[in-house]
This record gives C-alpha cells, structure tokens and sequence, in this order.
C-alpha cells in the first residue's frame, strides 16, 4: 500500500469525481409508452355492466359457492407444486434484483497484505499493511446499472404476475374438473337406470321368443342394446376416475371422498360475472400484466445497451495503515490513502456494443409483439366465453324439453310393444334416442358451468383471495 497524508491537492484531486457522483444516475432508458390495445373497446354479446365489480376483482371464495369446493380449491393452493414452484420464482428474481441493486453501490472491507522480496543489496525488503479497501467500483455516470436494475426490477414484477396467472389457471382447472366430475357421476347414473332398462327389456324379449312371441331379430336386437349400455357403463367409469385422478394432482394429495360427493339439486355453485371492458384486461389480468412487465425489462435493457458506447468509470481504493515492521503497523506516521479512478472509453470492441444495442431493441420489438399477442388472447377467450353464455342457456333448455319428450315417447313405445301393437324396433329406436338425449343434456350442462368458469378466468379472477 501506498503510504501518503492528506495534502491541499487531495480536494482538487477528487473534484471530477465528485462531479461524477452528483451526476451519476442519468438514464438513457427509452421513455416507456404502453403500446395501443389492438382490439375493439367493446365485447360482442357483452351487457352494458357499468359500475359494477369486474370480475377481477371478484375473490374466488365469493365466485365458488359450494362449500365443499371452496374447501378443494383452498387445498389446491396451499399444495399444487406447479403453483409452489411460480412463488419460489418470484424469490428468485427477488434475489437477481437486490444483486442488480447492490452492483450500484461499493463493496467495503477489510484487506491485509505482506510482500518480503530482495531488495538489491543482498538484503530482504518487507511491507505490511492493513486497512478498509474498496474494490472496483463503477461510477454509475451514463445508468448502464440503473438501467440494469430497472430491467431487474421489471423482472420481478413479472414473476409476481406470472404467479397470479398461475394461481387463475389452478382455481379454474380445480373447477372444471369438479364440474367433470360431476357430470360424469350423473352420467353413470343415467347409464346405471339405462343399464337396467335394457336388461329388463333383454328378458322380456328372452321370454317373449321362448313362447314364440317374438323373432330372433328383436332378441339380438336386445342383446346388442344391453351390451352397448355395458359398454357405455365401463367407459363413464373410467371417465370418472380419470377426473379423480386429476383432481389429485391438481390439488396436491388424494382428495377426501366427501370432497367429491354429487351436488345435490340444481342449487348455483359459482356466481355470476359481469363483463366489463377490454380496458380492463390490461390493468386487471395477471398474464397481460407480466407480458407488460417484460417488454417495460426489455425496453429497460436498451438503456444498459446504449450506456456501454460511453466511457465506464470506476474507483478503487484504500484506507489503512503501512509499515516496513509488523510492530511499526499502529504507529503516528504509517496512516495513508491509495485512490485509483479509471476511466475507459471503448475504442473498438469488434462491433459487440453495437450488437448488444441490436439485440435490445429486437427483444424490445419482440417484446411488444407478444404484449399485444397476450391482448389479444385475452380479447379472443373473453369473446368466446361470451358467446357462450348467450347460447347456452338456451341448448340446454332445449335439450331438457327434449329429454322430457324423449321419456314419454319410450314409454308409449313400450308400452304400446307390450300389448303387441308396436315392434320392438320402435322400443330400440326410443331407448337410444332417450340416452343420447340424456347425456347430451348432462354434457351442455357442463359446457355452461365451465363457460362461466372459463369467462371468469379470462377476464382475470381468480388471483384473488
């Protein structure tokens, strides 16, 4: 170490890098202008919902109304691995931020040196020295750190939003898969009365063909029915334990059975949304949000990019004490300073600064295309949904007056074959139609619940508690 005193020529020595200091911190960051929404300011088939809560800001304990859904939803997020990893994500970048934000300040400690070497007369030459040290600082003159923090800065709001996004997915598949479910139990007991109608209908042709009453048609007629009903059974079985099985990873753990018992009546298990505007999309949902964080990290990046075609400043130095003799280290006399500022202006670099502006400004390009891109997703899911629920409530009216016809005119088929009026080919043809009926009216039924499930999700529920 250098050992110097403080001299009248010290102030003059550390006027630049004063100045430097005071005017570190500039930025050369583009101004940041939030690209126009490529969509129409209205929904198709959307109500005029002003003034009320939008749909973001509706909770999902207040969106799911069924308790024991709301239990299995509360499950999924304090289990689901895929949500756990998005959380610990945004600890991570957390972390790269604070790094981002320490490289703005200098790193202080404590350094000590001996050197011993042959000082040309034979002899041993020793230094020792002790003192506080700072390494290699740089002066943050043009904002390449500031600009580099804000980039990280960005990046960790995006991970925040990309965990809400996530936490919208969950709550959503969590739903839809117990609205499955559910359907899927109707259905077996739909096929389980199909079942036994078939196999009632199957012995009494049996019988009917023992006397003589009936052909061998109408006996295979029946038995190719009660088996297709087997068959229809075997797979609404394996349906269902598909859903289970998705529910169990999806939530976490192996879900209680009284989880998923069948909802009884037709009482509403999710509240209504309203709409609202595209507008709100973009300060409302989560997964438009993080792509708006990212192009404001990529926008941040073309300032770092510019700031590396000017001079990069930095300091060393340090403080402490020298000495030729261990014992001499404390002594009056030994104090001194060492103050090393570099400047270093890139000269030719082989095109590389150029080709990290470049590449900045096309991942910023990039950046907005997708920004725009996750809009217009948004716009498109929130579109369908719509069209959805103005469609929906009317096919499923539909097929419950079907089904309700259905059912009287396989009565009167039966009955009508039972007293020998009718052939067993109209009790075939009313028992198929009643089926299908059945389970295309269990199926819309779904479709409308996971519709309103899905509106919900795209207008940005979900995230909140």
């Amino acid at each position: 170490m250098e050992s110097t005193t403080m001299n009248p020529d010290f102030t003059t020595r550390l006027g630049p890098l004063a100045a430097a200091l005071l005017l570190a911190g500039c930025s050369m960051i583009p101004t940041y202008e939030r690209p126009a929404a490529p969509v129409p300011q209205t929904y198709p088939q959307a109500a005029d919902t002003a003034g009320v809560r939008s749909a973001a800001d509706t909770a999902w304990r207040d969106f799911v109304q069924d308790a024991r859904l709301r239990e299995l939803v509360q499950r999924a997020l304090d289990n689901n691995r895929d949500l756990r990893v998005a959380t610990l994500n945004i600890e991570r970048v957390r972390a790269q931020y604070q790094i981002q934000r320490a490289n703005q300040f200098p790193t202080i400690g404590v350094a000590a040196s001996g050197n011993r070497q042959p000082n040309g007369s034979g002899g041993i030459q020793s230094t020792y020295s002790v003192g506080l040290a700072l390494s290699t600082w740089e002066i943050d003159f043009f904002g390449r750190l500031g600009a580099l923090k804000e980039a990280a800065l960005a990046d960790y709001l995006a991970s925040e939003q990309a965990r809400n996004a996530a936490q919208t997915s969950l709550v959503s598949a969590v739903i839809s898969s117990w609205l499955s479910l559910q359907t899927n139990e109707a259905l077996l007991a739909i096929t389980r009365q199909t079942q036994a109608t078939r196999e009632d209908s199957l012995r009494l042709t049996k019988l009917r063909f023992d006397n003589g009453a009936a052909s061998a048609l109408d006996l295979r007629q029946a038995e190719s029915l009660a088996a297709t009903a087997r068959a229809a059974l075997a797979q609404q079985q394996r349906a269902r334990a598909l859903d289970v099985n998705a529910l169990n990873l999806l939530v976490g753990e192996p879900v209680p059975a009284e989880l998923l018992q069948v909802a009884e009546g037709d009482a509403a298990l999710l509240a209504d949304v309203p709409a609202g505007l595209p507008s709100d999309l973009l300060t409302r949902r989560a997964d438009i949000r993080q792509a708006e964080q990212t192009l404001i990290a990529a926008n941040a990046n073309i300032g770092a990019a510019r700031a590396a075609f000017f001079p990069r400043i930095t300091l060393t130095a340090s403080a402490g004490t020298a000495s030729s003799d261990l014992s001499g280290l404390f002594k009056d006399g030994s104090w001194g300073f060492t103050l090393n500022p570099v400047a270093l202006l890139p000269i030719f670099d082989a095109g590389r600064n150029r080709a990290g502006l470049q590449s900045a400004e096309v991942s910023r390009d990039i950046a907005v295309a997708q920004y725009e891109k996750a809009i217009q997703t948004a716009f498109r899911e929130v579109a369908d949904a719509l069209a959805g629920r103005a469609t929906l409530a009317d096919q499923l009216q539909a097929q419950r007056d079907q089904v309700t016809a259905e059912e009287d005119r396989f009565r009167l088929a039966d009955l009508r074959y039972r007293n020998g009026v009718a052939s067993f080919l109209d009790v075939l043809d009313a028992q198929r139609a009643l089926f299908a009926a059945q389970q295309a009216e269990a199926q819309t039924r779904l479709a409308l619940q996971q519709n309103r499930v899905a509106l919900y999700a795209a207008l940005g529920g979900g995230w909140l508690e």
